[in-house]
């Protein structure tokens, strides 16, 4: 397989220009093979992704490991918040040392053993390798009261375990701080209208990853078995590396440019503390010679480090007001799925009624998985954005219409807001039959959850409001992230914004911990693991007033960030930093 060509390191006076890569720049259809690639990777490498996270839990509490449920959805936290809290890291390797195409490249061969390592545990040769043999049980008299404490050990294999998901989540966070900005370089000679484009099929190459996941590998693991679910990961990354690299030959690569995120810090605090920090040395040469007298230099000239960093700062509020949407996003994978639980879920197959309730757990009493409702928002991505693509943008591009990308993540906080009121609504809706006493019993797994006779199809506009956000908010983000970031600190921009949506996450996750306490509004001790002593809707609401409030917050940033634009002498100095 042939190897894209290592630039040779560029002089002072190039330094000023755009960046030119290597690779075919000749037809059109030479970078459309490229993204295209790039796309089929990212489909890959989602679905592997999402066969690992949404049977986790079940994984780990089969009886291969026997963890119990808070081990198990600690470690599935753990997992999710460090492929995105590492994002960060994969870009800056790849701005300061390896470039994009060699850390993909790496960190597609680290997914493949990882998910190989995570293969092997499904044995129990594998276990034995690892782990040793699991330990018995001891026989213990019962607990005689409620403060009793457990005996402290940790869970089988739990080391062997962790590292494994750290090296997947390590990857995982590298590929995608890394592909979303390589895929765009592939198409960026083609105009601004071409990168837009990719990044809207780039959203729709993840969410059909989501939907094979989803439909296939997971039922697979669910109900046939874990070894051949995780086989087909194992087969899905290592058609994505294979994918990758044969595609070698039609890419555009760039070498590393050096990241400035030491510099940037160095400024910022320069800034904030200005009577501790002497100029340097480098600063007071640089500042009394003339470009042509700098041309040795080594790095960009300190004008040119005040200029990213102005850019810089610029970029970081309109990334980090995105974060209460990202708490109001994240809903749809915790508390919608709890709410849709406490709603009547139609059966797949009728029972007959006349058997008694413990006995139907037994018979085909197979319901509609509540995670299924995910494929609303899902399908409402993947039917939007060709219809956007092709349409609706072309449509008003002509009429000069078209809004910039600032203003579609603004009316993507709208949507968000709009799907947190709705579930308020309807949450508030239910604990009214909760109030009356009108409850349906009924039997999910092993678990009875007592829930409104409210049909559970009343959260599709929740989810179809949540997944229309996402066109209007997250795709437009990463645009946004990619073309404007100094060229020097792409791949650590777009790694930034992927951690602060991991932020919002667990932001969104310690609200419900604060509100848990004695007092709050999740805190209903009497349920046993139901909510209808709880007040959800008032966590809703707490969320949808988040939201509006750093929604006007960054119509504030996003107006000033507008008008710095039109400003010419901003743009003169930004446009020599920007890739």
């Amino acid at each position: 397989m042939s190897a894209p060509r290592a630039e040779q390191p560029l002089s002072r006076s190039e330094e000023r220009q755009p960046l030119v890569a290597r690779g075919p720049r000749g037809p059109r259809r030479w970078r459309r093979t490229a993204a295209a690639a790039v796309l089929l990777v990212e489909m890959l490498e989602r679905a592997a992704f999402f066969g690992v996270t949404s049977n986790l839990v079940l994984y780990l509490n089969s009886l291969n490991f026997n963890w119990d449920g808070e081990h198990a959805s600690r470690a599935t936290l753990l997992f999710l918040g460090a492929s995105y809290l590492l994002a960060p890291v994969g870009g800056w390797l790849a701005d300061v040392y390896l470039g994009r195409f060699l850390t993909i490249s790496l960190s597609l061969l680290l997914y493949l053993a990882a998910s190989g390592l995570l293969l092997t545990t499904i044995t129990d040769d594998g276990r034995r390798s690892f782990c040793g043999e699991m330990p018995e049980l001891p026989l213990e008299p019962a607990c005689p009261s409620t403060n009793c404490q457990g005996s402290g050990s940790s869970p089988y294999c739990a080391t062997t375990l962790y590292l494994v998901l750290l090296l997947l989540a390590l990857a995982a966070s590298s590929v995608r701080s890394n592909l979303t900005s390589f895929g765009a370089d592939q198409v960026m000679d083609l105009g601004r209208d071409a990168t837009r484009r990719f990044f809207n099929w780039f959203y729709w190459s993840i969410n059909l990853g989501a939907v094979l996941s989803l439909l296939v590998v997971a039922f697979i693991e669910q109900n046939i078995s874990f070894l051949w679910g995780y086989s087909i990961i194992v087969g899905l990354v290592g058609l994505a590396f294979f994918i990758f690299l044969f595609a070698t030959p039609v890419f555009v690569t760039k070498p590393p440019t050096g990241s400035q995120v030491s510099t940037m810090l160095k400024l910022a605090f320069q800034n904030c503390c200005p009577c501790r920090w002497w100029p340097s040395s480098r600063n007071s040469e640089g500042a009394h010679l003339l470009p042509d007298q700098r041309s040795n230099q080594p790095g960009p000239s300190p004008q040119e480090d005040m200029a990213n960093f102005q850019v810089l700062v610029k970029i970081l509020p309109v990334l980090v007001t995105l974060v209460p949407y990202w708490m109001v996003y994240f809903q749809m994978q915790s508390t919608y799925v709890l709410q849709g639980l406490h709603l009547h879920i139609p059966n797949i197959f009728r029972t007959n009624p006349n058997i008694s309730l413990p006995l139907r757990s037994n018979s085909s009493n197979y319901r509609i998985p509540e995670a299924w409702l995910l494929l609303a928002s899902v399908a409402v991505i993947l039917i939007l954005v060709p219809v956007k693509d092709h349409l609706i943008d072309p449509l008003l591009l002509r009429c000069k219409l078209l809004p910039s990308a600032l203003q579609k993540m603004a009316l993507g906080m709208f949507f968000g807001f709009t799907s947190i009121i709705v579930a308020g609504v309807l949450e508030k809706e239910r604990l009214q039959y909760i109030a009356a006493n009108q409850t349906v019993p009924q039997l999910i797994g092993k678990d009875l959850y007592y829930a409104a006779p409210l049909s559970i199809w009343w959260q599709i506009p929740q989810y179809l409001l949540i997944g229309i956000s996402e066109i209007f908010a997250s795709i437009p983000g990463l645009e946004f992230a990619y073309s404007e970031a100094p060229r020097s600190m792409q791949g650590a921009i777009m790694g930034i914004f992927f951690c602060l949506s991991g932020v919002g996450s667990l932001l969104g996750s310690g609200l419900v911990a604060l509100l848990s306490f004695p007092g709050g509004w999740m805190y209903c001790p009497k349920d046993f693991g139901n909510i209808n002593n709880c007040h959800m809707d008032r966590y809703f609401f707490l969320l949808a007033g988040i939201q509006a409030v750093t929604a006007v917050l960054f119509l504030w940033i996003a107006g000033r960030y507008e008008r710095s634009r039109q400003d010419p002498a901003s743009q003169s100095s930004s446009s020599r930093v920007r890739g």
